[in-house]
């Protein structure tokens, strides 16, 4: 890790209040039932240690936007239900997640107790990181664990404030896991490093992009933002997603890539369509005769054979973003069919959390993959060199 940063295993955790900030934000249908569990099971070696370890635990997290009101559809009820089926253990659940009730359950608790708060996002004072929140969320605990890292880079009280009013604090192993990953990658690659970057817009990634630019062996382009890039060399695009204030810098970055030996790879052919309506006609062309009113939704044959070509040899595969409209089955073979190249490369394989992540597990490759991270913001802000708000509110520690 780049900051010295005090661990969970160095920290005394026994018969103490230990208060862990997890990022339980998980995916709920309409029966408010959880439809995917990786951000609860990505916690569970930070949970077991302090268990183990005699300890008190009290988890907090947030769930969706509830906007500091009480909000049933974002209750973390559910999630306390199935982190008793994970642990094997009994999980208390908390009605809220300060006050005078909790404090109450908090007193009562034993070594290896494990009490779950209500949703952090009840209280508008979470997410203006408020120092009156933060203290009486500090009050709970005589040491705090962070291992939240899909919510690291937010400003919030639960992640940031809170660090101001606790004698201990640490890092928990799912966030050092996801930045010495992340981090790791970027900084002392395993050579050939291949990153491959897709999603919509160019715009939401000019970080990522220049930050990777200058560390890469190979950068492939996909999904809508590739358009940016074929639009800038002077080629129709019909009605795809184009960013028309960034075609200068889309320009300027692969000239720049090339000028000092970076292989820049754009998809030469697409699948496009005559409308983004489901059922639209569908078909396979070069890049160079995409018709005039059509939408490039995917990327084609050509370019997933050139593509899985150039990730063959690679030693370190970074991939933060899908390869076309990837939740339309239509649109979706693109991004599988790369998901099956990554996989089966002889690689470090690094997938940057969000939709990419979700393409991958659809794929059905998560399991061959090196590392997924459970962050898409927080991850992007890493990979563009930010320091995140929530680690960087930590001490550091001497020595």
């Amino acid at each position: 890790m780049s900051l010295r940063k005090r661990v969970i295993e160095d920290t005394d955790l026994y018969d103490k209040r230990v208060l862990i900030r997890a990022d339980f934000n998980v995916p709920l249908d309409d029966a408010h039932q959880i439809t995917d569990d990786t951000r609860i099971r990505s916690t569970l070696p930070t949970i077991n240690r302090a268990v183990d370890e005699g300890a008190k635990v009290i988890l907090c997290s947030h769930l969706g936007r509830p906007m500091g009101k009480r909000d049933p559809k974002s209750s973390l009820a559910p999630v306390a239900k199935r982190l008793q089926r994970l642990l094997g253990k009994e999980v208390a659940f908390a009605p809220d997640c300060i006050g005078p009730s909790v404090e109450a359950m908090v007193a009562k608790m034993k070594q290896g107790d494990v009490l779950l708060l209500e949703n952090l996002r009840f209280h508008i004072g979470e997410e203006q990181n408020d120092l009156a929140f933060s203290q009486s969320l500090a009050a709970l605990a005589d040491v705090y664990i962070n291992d939240a890292f899909g919510a690291a880079h937010r400003v919030h009280a639960s992640l940031v404030g809170i660090t101001r009013f606790v004698k201990v604090a640490a890092v928990g192993y799912l966030l050092r896991k996801e930045i010495d990953y992340l981090e790791g990658a970027v900084a002392n690659p395993m050579r050939p490093f291949v990153a491959i970057l897709g999603g919509a817009k160019v715009s939401g990634k000019i970080g990522v992009i220049e930050n990777l630019g200058k560390r890469v062996d190979k950068v492939i382009i996909g999904g809508g933002m590739a358009f940016t890039f074929i639009k800038a060399m002077g080629l129709e695009i019909g009605n795809s997603l184009v960013e028309d204030d960034m075609l200068d810098f889309a320009r300027g970055i692969q000239e720049h890539a090339v000028s000092r030996g970076v292989k820049f790879y754009l998809p030469v052919d697409c699948v496009v369509a005559a409308s983004r309506e489901p059922g639209a006609e569908t078909k396979v062309l070069p890049v160079q005769e995409i018709p005039k009113d059509w939408y490039g939704l995917d990327i084609g044959p050509a370019s997933v054979k050139l593509f899985g070509e150039a990730v063959q040899n690679a030693k370190t595969i970074l991939w933060n973003g899908p390869m076309g409209m990837f939740e339309v089955d239509a649109y979706a073979r693109g991004t599988t069919s790369l998901a099956h190249a990554v996989a089966n490369a002889y690689a470090l394989t690094i997938v940057g959390g969000g939709d990419t992540a979700l393409a991958v597990h659809r794929a059905g490759e998560s399991e061959n993959m090196s590392f997924i991270s459970t962050g898409g913001g927080a991850a992007l802000e890493l990979l563009e060199g930010k320091e995140l708000p929530a680690l960087a509110a930590l001490p550091d520690v001497d020595g």
